[in-house]
C-alpha cells in the first residue's frame, strides 16, 4: 500500500493542482485520501465561485469514481477530542481514521505540531509536499506533469503553460525545482 495522504480542501479546490495532485496519486507517488466533509466543503466553495452546479457534481463523481478507496468514513466521533483549530478538526480526524501520515493543506497553521504529534501525523503545505514527491520520484513527477499538461484542450497547454498555472495555485517552490526537468 502507497503512503496514505490526506488532501484538505484548499488543495483540490483549484482545478490544476487538483488534477496534478491526483495524477500522482494515481501513479502510485501516494495513496489520496478525502471526508465526506472535505467534499462538501469542496462542493459549497466551488459554488460560491460561481461553478455550474452540474459541473461540481461531475468533478466530485469524477473524483470519487477514480479514487474509490479515497473516501475516509467513521470519523465523526473523533473530532470533539482533537485541539487543532475547530473548524478544521474535521480533517484531522478524518486523516486519523484514515491512517494520513500527512495533511496536505495550504492552512498548515491551523494544526499546530501539538495536536498531529499523538497520532503521528504531520501538515505539509502542498509545495513542500510536491518538493518531497519530486525528491522521491522525479521521473514520476516529470512524466505526470507532462500527462497532466496534454489532457488540457480548451486551451491545449504545453508543460511550461501548465506549471504556470501551478504557479498561481501557490506552489512556485516546486514549479522553479521541476521547471529545469523538463
Amino acid at each position: 500500500m502507497t503512503f496514505p495522504v490526506l488532501l484538505d480542501t484548499c488543495t483540490i479546490f483549484g482545478a490544476a493542482l487538483n488534477d496534478f495532485l491526483l495524477t500522482l496519486a494515481e501513479r502510485g507517488a501516494f495513496r489520496a485520501l478525502w471526508s465526506g466533509d472535505i467534499m462538501a466543503e469542496l462542493r459549497r466553495n466551488l459554488a460560491k465561485r460561481g461553478i455550474d452546479s452540474d459541473a461540481i457534481d461531475r468533478r466530485i463523481e469524477n473524483m470519487i469514481d477514480a479514487f474509490p478507496d479515497a473516501m475516509v468514513t467513521g470519523y465523526s466521533e473523533l473530532v470533539a477530542g482533537l485541539t487543532c483549530e475547530e473548524k478544521d478538526r474535521h480533517v484531522l480526524a478524518a486523516a486519523v481514521r484514515g491512517g494520513a501520515a500527512v495533511i496536505v493543506t495550504f492552512n498548515t497553521g491551523a494544526f499546530p505540531p501539538q495536536s498531529l504529534e499523538s497520532y503521528d501525523i504531520e501538515a505539509v503545505n502542498p509545495d513542500d509536499f510536491l518538493l518531497a514527491q519530486l525528491d522521491l520520484y522525479p521521473a514520476l513527477v516529470v512524466h505526470a506533469l507532462h500527462d497532466t499538461a496534454a489532457h488540457y484542450e480548451r486551451p491545449p497547454m504545453t508543460p511550461e503553460d501548465f506549471l504556470g498555472r501551478l504557479t498561481r495555485c501557490g506552489v512556485p517552490r516546486f514549479v522553479a525545482a521541476v521547471l529545469p526537468l523538463l
